[in-house]
């Protein structure tokens, strides 16, 4: 296939901001695709792999800069000078591409399978002369390019395709380009399911390409293979916590740690973040735990791993314990300086059998079979099963005194569905304001943060995966440190994803998440999302956190709205 059709697509969907009009037009695309070009899938998501492989395209905006530059003839600098004039690197390709020279236009056809072949190479290059092998098989791709094509080519080598498809939209676009005469929420229902466990985009339109329906309920969990966990409601009382979920009801602490994953076949064990990263180096002493203390030969665990002081016992903050994560080194020192304790709380595989369509309350029961509890190293997450409010408030209190966030309220009907925000498992915290929200933005400090990055501009999303503003958070961050981030290390890390400069302000492509803590949502037009955060204070980077599981602006909306009932009545 062209990948100009590609191409072509992209830009027919990115011109519209309507979900059914994208679906349509990737209905009618999807029609005509073959079943050699079922990898054109993970393209659409600018991938070149299922979101649970390891494997990333990783190309810095500098080298898409020098790769620009050697396939349109222009030098650098300017190169440079148009994308802090246009701010979208993919946009300065297309102008260069469309004035190059004649002769070095279109030496060859572009396919799909190509721009594949090319891009899969790049992670795997390392050691001498990676970078101008990787230069190497860019400027392959440019050169054979149209101005369209080196548009998006550029977009998807930097991780910024901006077309507006969502998962759900491919979804649902299968379902009308294959099933048009079947129940379309019926439809994409199996389809989501279907993809709920495989975690391939490519391998369940293969299927829907078959219109076999039959075999798309029949796709199962992989164990090895990472799925996306379930997530939560908010609630902000037991009473909300109660109608939401029902009488009775599992109620279980809510950790303040981060979500692990984990996979176990054989004497094999592989533990994931919610973001699908894999942390089994990490955290030797986890697979140590699991061996010893959680019976069967096959199983995946949801779970959250807490951090607690080795001589206190007292739970320690996700802050201090979240630098483990990403830590490739001194991995033994980390473990004794920072323990986590693992709390088990759903299991979703045993024994060759998937458990995620089986009700909460038969999963519960497995857990508590299988496994020994050894307090600070792995245990079930504590829980209680009540329909009584005086009951939950006890046992939320305790939850609090434990050092831990608050409570999760679970339907103990409930089937588990991976990467979905559902009604029927909810969370409740105290009145303390707390939002995951992704950095857009920053700007350079003065004085003695000169050269560092101080000020940081913070986005919620919104239904069709946009990014708005909500404020700007400089507070909580640290001048120097231990344990947290300090504005030198956030930085670093913040640098490979700068977009464009204009004097101290700087645009971010969209990656690094964190926790807030805020004082009030007010209503501002100095926003794009028409709301500002007062008082936001950073608590905490959240590798572990994907970008689909940040703060939405129905969630901003919906605690202005409470905060102003808190207000009201007190």
């Amino acid at each position: 296939m062209r990948y100009l059709k590609l191409a072509e697509l992209y830009e027919e969907t990115s011109s519209t901001t309507k979900r059914l009009e994208k679906t349509e037009i990737l209905a009618k695309f999807l029609s005509l695709l073959s079943p050699d070009d079922r990898d054109v899938l993970y393209l659409l998501q600018g991938d070149i792999y299922p979101e649970y492989d390891e494997r990333r395209i990783g190309i810095s905006n500098q080298l898409a800069i020098k790769a620009i530059s050697k396939a349109t003839g222009v030098e650098g600098k300017k190169v440079v000078s148009e994308w802090k004039k246009i701010g979208d690197l993919g946009l300065v390709a297309e102008k260069l591409t469309k004035t190059k020279k004649q002769s070095t236009l279109y030496s060859h056809v572009l396919t799909t399978q190509k721009v594949l072949d090319n891009l899969r190479k790049l992670p795997s290059l390392e050691g001498k002369g990676t970078v101008e092998k990787k230069l190497s098989l860019i400027v392959e791709l440019l050169t054979s390019a149209s101005s369209l094509e080196a548009k998006y080519l550029v977009r998807t080598l930097i991780g910024d395709l901006r077309i507006g498809i969502q998962e759900s939209t491919i979804k649902d676009a299968m379902a009308v380009a294959y099933f048009p005469n079947e129940d379309k929420k019926e439809v994409s229902e199996i389809i989501q399911r279907a993809i709920d466990k495989s975690n391939d985009l490519a391998l369940v339109f293969d299927l829907v390409m078959k219109k076999n329906l039959k075999k798309l309920e029949q796709v199962e969990l992989e164990i090895g293979k990472p799925i996306k966990a379930m997530l939560c409601k908010k609630v902000t009382s037991i009473k909300d916590g109660f109608e939401e979920v029902g009488k009775p009801c599992a109620i279980e602490y809510k950790y303040d740690g981060f979500r692990l994953l984990i996979h176990k076949k054989g004497k094999d064990i592989a533990l994931f973040t919610r973001s699908l990263e894999k942390v089994t180096k990490q955290f030797p002493e986890v697979v140590d735990y699991v061996l010893k203390y959680v019976k069967g030969d096959s199983f995946i665990l949801d779970s959250e791993a807490v951090g607690f002081d080795r001589k206190t016992k007292e739970y320690k903050p996700f802050q201090d314990i979240s630098q483990r994560i990403r830590r490739k080194y001194s991995i033994e020192v980390l473990r004794n300086k920072l323990p986590v304790e693992v709390n088990v709380f759903d299991i979703l595989h045993y024994h060759g059998k998937s458990l995620i369509d089986e009700p909460f309350s038969k999963r519960t029961e497995l857990i508590k079979k299988i496994i020994t509890n050894s307090p600070y190293k792995l245990i079930h997450a504590k829980q209680i099963i009540t329909g009584n409010e005086k009951k939950a408030e006890e046992f939320y209190k305790k939850a609090l005194k434990d050092n831990q966030e608050g409570v999760m309220m679970k339907n103990l009907d409930a089937l588990y569905k991976p990467g979905r925000r559902v009604g029927n498992m909810v969370k409740m915290k105290p009145e303390e304001r707390d939002l995951d929200l992704v950095i857009t933005g920053a700007e350079y400090g003065t004085g003695k943060r000169s050269g560092w990055l101080s000020s940081f501009i913070l986005s919620c999303r919104n239904k069709k995966g946009e990014y708005l503003e909500v404020g700007k958070v400089g507070t909580g961050i640290k001048e120097k440190s231990d344990i947290g981030i300090s504005f030198e290390e956030l930085t670093e890390k913040i640098k490979p994803l700068i977009i464009s400069e204009n004097g101290k302000t700087v645009k971010i492509k969209p990656k690094i998440v964190v926790a807030v803590t805020y004082q009030e949502i007010q209503k501002s037009p100095n926003y794009n999302s028409g709301w500002a955060l007062r008082f936001p204070r950073f608590t905490a980077l959240r590798p572990d956190k994907h970008l689909s599981e940040i703060t939405t602006i129905e969630e901003i909306e919906k605690d202005y709205q409470n905060q102003k009932r808190n207000y009201r009545y007190g």
